[in-house]
């Protein structure tokens, strides 16, 4: 009887300590057979992101990625929370789109000491020490801004008198915001004639947008000639509301955004927004590029910026059928 219970004890011992096949999260064996990404994502259900992610999923797959992909829903808290969990799931690579640009020194130098290499996509950070992530993969704001602006320059320059500017922003604190902004201001700081007379946020909402803009044409009415939405979901929301108002967007007052997605160059195509700074979220086959050269040790560009058109009147009809989202 002892003999025939120590075999078994034996057996029990030996099973417990043979790793085991699962492919669950933090699992060794998946580990060490696919590379595991933990993104974060800023919001799961806006358009811009929504594209964003499926391009992610994608080239994830594509690329044989275990991707292991969460929703901030806006908040910075949850976001250094989903942070901290990745590193406690020890995944590979960390990558997130950071909700805001200030604020993120403690949690990377965290990571850092966990010896996670960190991505930081579309969006960047305000931060002292740019070692704490290998790189920043996206548009360049300030560039967007500076286009918008010169193309209103360009076109408007015949104008008689002021160019009064409203101006919708997108989330309060963000990259897309402050860079926008600083970058459309920079350009039209060279012509006096044109002043920005009202601008607020619009948190890259439709409804906020519109709302808003109904305030502004009460406030200021005629006197506004130029709309600059940060986001093609507010100049929509603006649309209405100067429709609302009698007006006729893209004359009456000239409407600029930036994004470029498939219902913006269909208002351009209706003669109701005059120009729309691409913005792509395509931009999962670039990460998963980065993510595997990373984890290979090989070195990455600390910036990749993507490459956008613009589209006007003159070539948004042509790449509407493009338009991926």
């Amino acid at each position: 009887m002892n003999i025939t219970f120590a075999r078994l004890w034996l057996a029990s011992l030996l099973a417990l300590t043979v790793p085991g096949c699962s492919d669950g999260p933090g699992d060794h064996a998946t580990r060490d057979s696919r590379l595991v990404l933990g993104f974060s994502q800023i919001i799961g259900d806006a358009y811009w992101n929504t594209a964003n992610t499926q391009s992610i999923r994608q080239a994830a797959r594509d690329a044989d990625i275990e991707l292991r992909l969460v929703d901030a829903d806006r908040s910075q808290e949850k976001q250094m929370a989903q942070l901290r969990s990745f590193v406690n799931q020890r995944v590979d690579v960390i990558a997130f789109s950071p909700v805001v640009a200030n604020g993120w020194a403690v949690v990377l130098r965290e990571i850092r000491l966990a010896g996670i290499p960190v991505i930081l996509l579309d969006r960047g950070i305000e931060i002292s020490d740019d070692s704490l992530y290998v790189s920043l993969i996206g548009s360049d704001f300030v560039e967007e801004g500076r286009r918008a602006a010169r193309w209103l320059l360009e076109n408007t320059r015949e104008l008689p008198g002021e160019i009064d500017i409203v101006e919708l922003q997108g989330s309060v604190g963000s990259a897309p915001a402050n860079d926008r902004k600083q970058g459309f201001a920079e350009v039209i700081a060279a012509d006096p004639r044109y002043r920005i007379i009202r601008s607020r946020s619009a948190d890259f909402s439709r409804t906020r947008a519109r709302e808003t803009m109904a305030e502004f044409l009460e406030a200021e009415g005629r006197r506004i000639r130029v709309l600059f939405a940060h986001s093609d979901t507010m100049a929509l929301g603006a649309i209405e509301a100067i429709e609302s108002a009698g007006l006729k967007p893209g004359s009456d007052i000239l409407v600029l955004s930036i994004e470029g997605k498939r219902e913006a160059l269909e208002a351009i195509v209706a003669g109701k927004l005059n120009v729309t700074v691409e913005c792509s979220p395509m931009l999962g086959p670039q990460l998963a590029a980065v993510v595997r050269d990373v984890a290979a040790g090989k070195p990455v560009p600390k910036r990749v910026i993507t490459q956008e058109a613009i589209f006007t009147r003159e070539n948004a009809a042509t790449e509407l059928p493009n338009r991926p989202y």
